[in-house]
């Protein structure tokens, strides 16, 4: 008599711990970014990315949890491309993911704040614009307030283009707007602070 020969396990099936938590963040962020992080549920994740719904609450905890876990892994996706000059079009895709994702789980009350452990991009701003400043508190205001910009731009686009009577500029010029706005906010904050210090000297 032979033995059975047991079924073959679905190639399509994250196995291991390293591409479960990848498929399951994967899901998360793109279900977040779609429906809400109030309206997906853990099972619903698990469907999407093909993990057994245990193995989620075993790898992330709560769903509050899994929250921060997705916005970490963005915001670290999207500084290694930029870190790596990777490609202008997945760049953008990715900065919109994490965005949206963001967007949802504030308005849903989620404290991403405090959620979200890192903030690789912001520290990599920062990195880059504090030693121009001689007072750190304007250099950290200042890249808040690009940052601010770029954020007002992507949430509420279509509002500021109605209202300012920009609706047939394409996506490109508001980008190249955006992007010479936050160079001059930057910019002139460390030309204020050169300023003020040679009036002092």
């Amino acid at each position: 008599m032979t033995t059975p020969t047991p079924p073959a396990k679905d190639p399509a099936n994250p196995v291991g711990r390293e591409e479960v938590v990848a498929a399951a963040l994967s899901a998360a962020a793109e279900l977040f970014a779609e429906r809400g992080v109030s309206a997906t549920s853990i099972r619903d994740i698990a469907s999407r990315s093909k993990v057994n719904h245990g193995l989620i609450y075993r790898h992330f905890g709560t769903k509050e949890q899994l929250v921060g876990a997705v916005l970490d892994h963005l915001g670290g996706r999207l500084t290694t491309l930029l870190d790596d000059g990777g490609p202008a079009d997945e760049i953008e895709q990715n900065m919109d993911l994490h965005m949206r994702v963001m967007a949802r789980a504030l308005l849903d009350g989620y404290p991403i704040g405090r959620l979200q452990t890192r903030f690789p991009g912001v520290t990599r701003l920062l990195g880059q614009v504090l030693p121009r400043f001689e007072d750190e508190r304007s250099g950290r205001l200042a890249v808040a307030n690009a940052v601010a910009l770029q954020l007002g731009w992507r949430f509420f686009e279509p509002f500021l283009k109605s209202a300012a009577g920009l609706s047939a500029i394409c996506d490109e010029d508001v980008r190249a707007a955006v992007s010479a706005e936050i160079a001059h906010i930057l910019e002139r904050g460390a030309a204020d602070q050169e300023k003020g210090s040679s009036r002092s000297s």
